[in-house]
């Protein structure tokens, strides 16, 4: 993911060179926040939280990193193109043993210091492209990979990584960007957006759940999230803000618009008609048989 995903919403960072694996690249903050506790809440940065909660992410009360993902302390999370490891240190609060990847050696020694904050006896951490990964067969009972597959050269080869390291039953949290937008983003974003080490290649949804199913996983859900960073980001590219200060007067009315529909009664409703058609990324939870 982007500096900007990091500054907005605390997740993975940008791949830094071809054929990398760390969460993508010309950032998303659509991608969720860490925890409600720990991001401030105003701005985009409030809104992209709630509204990433509203469809799953981070869920507090049942301890799951997205619905149908719980994690304990019984968990060994792996998190391949963990970036700043939003997700890593929510499930490390949980008390799992977390392992992060990434391509990116700075990266990985900023979350390697939370994680040791955290769970100091009970965290790994690895520099690598993923190919393959420095990791045994079958050592993860949780193994996360979003926002990644858009960048490298073999998406299939990293899925069979993914697969191996996974026990028997092990639940796994796949996300991608989704092809609407990314065509959308194709009509504002500079050229790089689609050159490496950015998004080298667009996912339909079809073709996301072809590329699980035949890796050897079994899909518990397939969904979509984020119409608001699908929007949002358009209008990024239009309004020429700095990647670390993305303040402008068509961004910031633009978050107050998302936030009062979703306090309308109907707002969740109307949300999740707009996430369907127009998501920022697709996600899959899938299981190993």
């Amino acid at each position: 993911m982007s500096d900007l995903t990091k500054k907005l919403l605390g997740l993975p960072p940008s791949a830094e060179g071809a054929g990398s694996v760390s969460s993508d690249a010309r950032g998303e903050p659509g991608a969720p926040a860490p925890t409600p506790e720990t991001v401030d809440l105003s701005g985009a940065t409030g809104v992209g939280l709630h509204d990433a909660v509203l469809s799953g992410w981070f869920q507090n009360a049942t301890d799951e990193v997205f619905r149908g993902i719980p994690i304990g302390p019984d968990d060994t999370v792996v998190d391949v193109g963990c970036g700043d490891g939003g997700a890593s240190l929510f499930c490390a609060r949980r008390g799992a043993h977390v392992t992060v990847v990434d391509i990116d050696p700075q990266v990985i020694a900023a979350i390697g210091g939370k994680l040791a904050e955290i769970i100091p006896h009970a965290y790994a951490t690895h520099v690598s492209d993923a190919n393959p990964l420095p990791l045994a067969d079958a050592v993860a009972s949780r193994v996360l990979c979003t926002e990644v597959l858009e960048h490298v050269d073999d998406p299939d080869q990293l899925l069979a990584e993914l697969v191996r390291i996974g026990k028997p039953g092990a639940r796994y949290l796949l996300s991608v960007p989704d092809a609407l937008q990314e065509n959308l983003q194709k009509h504002v974003a500079p050229p790089s957006y689609f050159q490496k080490p950015n998004h080298v290649r667009i996912i339909e949804r079809e073709q996301f759940a072809r590329m699980v199913t035949r890796a050897g996983l079994v899909i518990e859900e397939h969904t979509q999230y984020g119409f608001f960073w699908s929007i949002w980001w358009a209008l990024f590219w239009a309004c020429k803000v700095d990647l670390d200060k993305p303040d402008h007067p068509a961004l910031n009315h633009w978050t107050e618009a998302w936030r009062a529909i979703l306090a309308l009664p109907q707002g969740t409703q109307l949300k999740q008609q707009l996430d369907q058609f127009m998501p920022k990324s697709q996600i899959i939870v899938a299981r190993k048989p």
